[in-house]
């Protein structure tokens, strides 16, 4: 299989776990401690990179041999940047539509993974020259 075909695959497959497991703490969060839905989505964030991170390391991006320490950083600075665009678009879209907040949730972090595919590949888990 080709490499960046493998690659792909690998980033859907951690990506959808990272994305479902966001999610669904963010549904649980709502419905059972009635957290406000852009609270949960902060904490659901932090559970999801832990996810993401390890699933990245080990498996998307792992050819790449760059140290735990400084792949955590970058990728956390990617995983930021995308939760902050998630928390912008999120907050907009609860406050100007009437779709329902998971909804609009699932569609967000859809959107996301492109950008953090690109910067991962490229940056984050890029070996130093």
């Amino acid at each position: 299989m080709n490499s960046i075909i493998k690659q792909i695959a690998w980033f859907v497959a951690v990506g959808c776990a990272a994305a479902a497991t966001h999610w669904l703490a963010v549904v649980i969060l709502v419905s059972i401690n009635n957290l406000a839905p852009l609270g949960a989505n902060f904490i659901g964030w932090l559970v999801a990179f832990c996810v993401s991170f390890t699933g990245h390391y080990f498996l998307t991006f792992r050819q790449h041999a760059t140290s735990v320490a400084r792949a955590a950083l970058r990728f956390f600075g990617v995983s930021a940047l995308g939760f902050a665009v998630n928390e912008l678009a999120y907050a907009w879209l609860l406050h100007h539509t009437t779709l329902p907040y998971d909804l609009l949730l699932a569609l967000i972090l859809m959107a996301i993974a492109v950008m953090t595919f690109v910067l991962g590949r490229y940056w984050a888990f890029r070996r130093s020259t």
